[in-house]
């Protein structure tokens, strides 16, 4: 395999781990889809300034780079270990790349070998098991249950009960009326933002089957929390697929038709106000951004003690935790240290969020270029929730770190036992 080649499928292993289509970076690097794609397959080249600015889109260290190309010098520890150079190049880059590519195509697996295996969401909700009707507290509790698996990052089992737990809230549903049948949907929609929250752990275009069908239960029900749980999810997946601006249109929508005067509807805005603003950090729109992030502030301050979502609380320590993802998006991660020293992730009531927390930690030092302390945060995530560091998006950070020109202990051992690194 030549040299342009070899450099367009490690370009092609990290977007797809990053679940980014070609225009999408593309549109981010200054060249069209089209262009993307001829890169990628090895039938166009590019200057090395350009090619560093992909791979840094692409979160790629410049060393993976290198290791796709020919060497300009000897490595001595290589030859000293009996290895020529250029089959050393060759291991690094198959390594990278089966690293790569397992990362991509490779669901959230438990921390053991002995896990159960991941559900293809992308099937699973197409092809739900039949399911009679139950009581409808017995129901609730299912729900309940499967929400805990969530906050402590059970993934792998919540992967497995989520169908059958979607298929018996859709059976009660239809069997139930007036306001049994509101509660249903209740639950019906809950389980399928569940299903959403997996799915974009997965990075699996699932999420917008399982977001619309949650926001069709939620506002069914006439529950104005669901409406807002729903609406988070459909406004993730549109962030996802590039659709920032219409993100926030959504979510500062559903937010203003919240009543403030209650405080779990306020706690609710709350948390659609801090997805709208990371939703507008991700398509650069600073003044947005940070007016979102300021008004959410006011609204934790008032109502510190409030969860807020299903999934996520409305405190002072969550804005906090939003607002290092929201400056690391913009592209200034040096204005999120202060907030990170700040920051106290141990005051976060479930794994989930502190794992999240601390992967926008390791996110920030990653990109200040302090190896250390990235590989911190990431042992972090590791001790908070062993699924979360499993996961695509942090497999590829680890990837980085291993390749990358700053050596640090205990990485490479972090990587196998993670999957970032193919054993």
């Amino acid at each position: 395999m030549g040299a342009d080649a070899e450099i367009g499928a490690l370009l092609r292993g990290a977007r797809c781990v990053a679940r980014l289509t070609q225009a999408e970076v593309g549109a981010a690097c200054g060249y069209s889809a089209s262009a993307v794609s001829r890169i990628e397959s090895g039938r166009m080249s590019v200057d090395y300034p350009t090619l560093l600015k992909i791979a840094a889109f692409l979160r790629i260290a410049p060393d993976q780079l290198r290791a796709s190309t020919v060497p300009s010098t000897i490595n001595v520890a290589t030859v000293a270990g009996g290895r020529r150079p250029d089959e050393e190049d060759e291991v690094r880059r198959r390594n990278l790349l089966t690293g790569v590519v397992a990362a991509g195509a490779t669901a959230v697996v438990g921390a053991s070998r002995a896990a159960a295996a991941p559900v293809d969401l992308d099937v699973a909700l197409f092809q739900l098991p039949q399911a009679a009707p139950v009581p409808l507290p017995q129901l609730v509790a299912q729900v309940a249950a499967a929400r805990r698996d969530y906050c402590a990052t059970q993934y792998a089992r919540l992967g497995q009960v989520l169908p059958a737990l979607i298929a018996a809230a859709e059976a009660t549903r239809d069997v139930s009326k007036g306001r049994a049948r509101d509660e249903a949907n209740l639950t019906l929609a809950r389980s399928y933002v569940l299903a959403a929250e997996l799915a974009n752990k997965q990075h699996s275009d699932a999420a917008w089957v399982a977001a619309d069908r949650a926001l069709t239960a939620a506002r069914s029900s006439s529950i104005p929390v669901a409406v807002g749980e729903s609406s988070r999810q459909l406004a993730i997946a549109m962030r996802r697929s590039g659709r920032s601006t219409a993100a926030v249109s959504l979510l500062t929508k559903e937010a203003a038709d919240l009543d403030p005067a209650h405080d779990q509807t306020r706690a609710v805005r709350t948390t659609l106000l801090l997805t709208g603003a990371y939703s507008a950090a991700t398509g650069k729109d600073r003044t947005t951004a940070l007016s979102l992030m300021e008004e959410a502030g006011q609204e934790a301050d008032r109502r510190p003690a409030v969860p807020g979502l299903f999934t996520v609380e409305a405190t002072r320590t969550q804005v906090d935790a939003y607002l290092i993802s929201v400056w690391n998006a913009l592209g200034t991660p040096d204005e999120a240290v202060k907030v990170a020293a700040r920051l106290n992730v141990d005051r976060m009531p479930t794994a989930e969020r502190r794992a999240r927390a601390w992967t926008d930690v390791a996110r920030m030092w990653n990109a200040l270029g302090d190896a250390p302390q990235t590989f911190a945060a990431l042992q972090r995530v590791e001790q908070e929730a062993p699924q979360e560091a499993r996961r695509p998006a942090l497999r590829a950070l680890t990837a980085g770190l291993l390749y990358g020109p700053t050596r640090v202990e205990g990485v490479r051992e972090f990587a196998t036992r993670t999957g970032a690194l193919a054993s």
